[in-house]
């Protein structure tokens, strides 16, 4: 009992910057393209949870209907999907990131219509 009592108390005391540096040394293993990528594409999710009442972002693709573009450290994905709900979404977006790609810059979307379930396997769109 005493030592989950001490494992309790030491998990506990992670604070959250600690935690961030955590997320952050995972992100720079990550090569600068897909760190980039990750990043938008963590911000589109966040972005619609918080937006738009009723959703719950739980997965993004963003090549589902074309190819994201990368130029440096902006990244347009005008052809990705969002998952909500069990149901998948259009979205495109424009995002910029710091020369580190660990900060977003600017970030623009618009989120579209629903997606018929009959054209999830042509979009690489799996269900929940």
């Amino acid at each position: 009992m005493a030592f989950i009592a001490t494992l309790l108390a030491a998990v506990g005391a992670v604070s959250p910057s600690v935690a961030r540096s955590s997320r952050t040394d995972q992100m720079l293993k990550l090569d600068p393209a897909t760190r980039v990528e990750q990043r938008c594409d963590a911000r589109a999710m966040g972005i619609v949870g918080r937006e738009h009442k009723g959703y719950r972002p739980d997965e993004f693709v963003a090549y589902a209907f074309a190819d994201p573009v990368m130029r440096g450290t902006q990244i347009k994905a005008p052809g990705g999907a969002i998952r909500s709900s069990g149901k998948w979404y259009r979205l495109a977006y424009v995002c910029e990131t710091s020369p580190d790609g660990l900060d977003i810059k600017s970030f623009s979307y618009q989120l579209g219509a629903e997606i018929p379930r009959s054209e999830w396997d042509t979009h690489y769109l799996v269900p929940r």
